[in-house]
């Protein structure tokens, strides 16, 4: 059996010393092609033609992992509106950390055995049925998140240039070429593009947390110490309210009520921050790259999410006249804003949507590059047509990103105004795939812990392992389950029913179960036996290119030593920037 091989082969090259990423791959390449023909497809990823190059560096991941700054500059103004600012630090603070245990969790899969996706991980210690359905899930959110971005960008230009002088199908036009230029043209620009568009995230939340704790302290123009003063009057945790339903929940039931919705509200703040997993088999070194993206997002949940959260609680009222009249995506529907403006600071309203600008750009390319490499690893673990993993000589499976260039142009049904009211239902559909893709990982992270106590191996000995386990995986799995429950709950409240919010908000569960049990019946297939799943396979392939990248990692620095260089560039990025971007 290839299993038996490839854990016969991984035991004697335990044992040799220095052997090299060629020589690994050229022995077993009969191995891989008996693999794909009989056992697992994936390892279509090794041919010729096929192959992603592995161009991102620690530096490109760690700021990939930064992901949705962009819901937190504009998506809070809701949450702050509905329940209060005790409520929302609290439900952030709490969403932070099961995406940073999501993130811990398929961080120790991937230095294992880097993976193209989801579906491959989920396939290989869990179920093939669990890779169909979590594969296809993802895909389905990356089809549909790249248009809404694309028109989300348009919006944000209309707060300079409104629409009646310009058409947004232009500016949808021009983002859409931006972003399938960086896809096309190679892992390694996409990487730097995301690299420094990432910085100005960074530096943008970093100065609007700097601006927002010095206008809580007094040190604005107007020179009121606000301090925690909204958090008294009105309160730290509202009631709940729904002025379209005309419906009022009073006492401490209303203010529950208020802080389950945002709880809700908090998960699409951060859904997305697990796409950084999508790179990392495209990382050089992985095992080395990954735990250090991993590791600096716990900081940046800390500080971008949960400060800058405290810090607008305390600017803003919950019953601000600007805050319960904004809408849209645009600077004039960010709560950072309205503290700004409130303190009389001019001027600044502007820079900030034009970083809100940058960061949907950002996103855009992300939502591409993410959705092309989705259907590449579904079509090399055998679920998606062949065709899919082909590249080109930059290592870009093209006609992945032809698939999510068709599905862009669904922007431009927002040009007429009735058909946007029919694309965000649309994007209400797929707007649970984030919390299921979530699920996906903890199930597969528990179910490969098994598996390593039972097969005998050492997590102590691991280059990274997830934290606090298996309890934070166990409870993150069940908060994730429990929010996908009760994600549109408020369609219940009140004497009118929201059946458009309901269906669109919960049609994706019974898709997800329907694609599961359906593949499950018609192939037959049987969750993993803890004991019988492979631990083995390509891992002697990525345990020789880990050899190969310390060994150069080691001749670099001998070179620098020897040549008396010490305190570079590289040094100081790598002791004081890397920690930041």
């Amino acid at each position: 059996m290839i299993f038996q091989s490839n854990k016969e082969d991984n035991n004697e090259k335990s044992t040799s010393s220095g052997a090299d990423l060629e020589s690994v791959i050229s022995k077993h390449t009969e191995d891989y092609d008996l693999y794909v023909a009989k056992s697992n497809p994936s390892a279509l990823n090794q041919q010729d033609g096929r192959k992603l190059r592995q161009a991102l560096d620690a530096r490109h991941l760690s700021m990939i992992a930064l992901g949705g700054a962009t819901g937190l500059l504009i998506g809070t103004g809701s949450a702050l509106r509905t329940a209060g600012a005790g409520s929302i630090l609290i439900t952030y603070a709490l969403i932070g950390f099961v995406v940073y245990t999501v993130l811990t969790a398929i961080g120790e899969v991937a230095t294992h055995v880097p993976m193209n996706g989801f579906a491959n991980y989920c396939r290989r210690y869990v179920d093939p049925a669990l890779g169909f359905a979590a594969g296809y899930n993802y895909l389905i959110k990356y089809l549909i998140l790249p248009p809404n971005q694309l028109t989300a960008g348009a919006l944000t230009i209309q707060y300079w240039i409104p629409r009646d002088q310009v058409n947004p199908g232009v500016w949808i036009t021009v983002l859409l070429v931006i972003i399938t230029f960086v896809n096309l043209f190679g892992v390694k620009l996409f990487g730097e593009v995301e690299f420094w568009l990432s910085g100005v995230k960074v530096v943008t939340c970093l100065g609007v947390i700097l601006v927002l704790w010095v206008i809580a302290l007094g040190g604005g123009p107007t020179g009121d110490r606000i301090g925690f003063r909204y958090w008294r009057n009105p309160g730290a945790f509202m009631e709940y309210a729904d002025s379209s339903k005309d419906l009022l929940i009073e006492g401490a039931k209303g203010r529950f009520v208020a802080f389950v919705a945002v709880l809700v509200t908090a998960v699409f703040a951060y859904t997305g921050s697990e796409l950084v997993a999508i790179t990392f088999c495209e990382a050089r070194n992985p095992r080395r790259a990954i735990p250090k993206a991993i590791k600096l997002t716990l900081y940046r949940i800390i500080v971008f999410y949960v400060l800058a959260i405290l810090f607008v609680g305390m600017c803003v009222s919950p019953r601000d006249p600007s805050l319960l009249g904004a809408s849209g995506t645009n600077a004039g529907a960010s709560p950072f804003v309205i503290a700004i403006k409130n303190a009389q600071i001019g001027g600044l309203d502007h820079v900030i949507n034009a970083a809100i600008l940058l960061f949907v750009l950002s996103a855009s390319n992300s939502d591409m590059y993410v959705c092309s490499r989705t259907i590449y690893s579904l079509a090399v673990d055998g679920y998606a047509p062949k065709f899919f993993t082909k590249t080109n000589k930059l290592g870009v499976p093209y006609y992945g990103v032809a698939l999510s260039f068709l599905f862009c142009l669904l922007a431009y049904m927002n040009v007429s105004s009735g058909s946007a009211q029919v694309f965000q239902y649309f994007v209400n559909v797929v707007s649970l795939t984030g919390l299921l893709a979530w699920t996906c990982v903890l199930i597969f992270h528990l179910r490969f812990m098994k598996a390593l106590k039972a097969q005998g191996f050492d997590r102590k000995k691991a280059v990274y392992k997830s934290p606090l386990q298996p309890y934070a995986s166990w409870f993150s799995l069940s908060v994730c389950i429990l929010i996908i429950l009760i994600k549109n709950f408020t369609a219940f409240l009140g004497d009118e029913f929201s059946y458009e919010t309901f269906i669109t908000g919960y049609i994706v569960l019974p898709v997800f179960l329907i694609i599961y049990f359906g593949y499950k019946i018609i192939y037959k297939t049987k969750i993993i036996k803890p004991e019988d799943v492979d631990l083995y396979t390509f891992k002697d392939v990525i345990d020789a290119e880990f050899e190969k990248y310390e060994a150069e990692d080691a001749e670099l620095k001998a070179v620098r030593e020897a040549e008396g260089i010490k305190y570079d560039g590289k040094w100081f990025y790598d002791k004081f920037l890397g920690w930041i971007f």
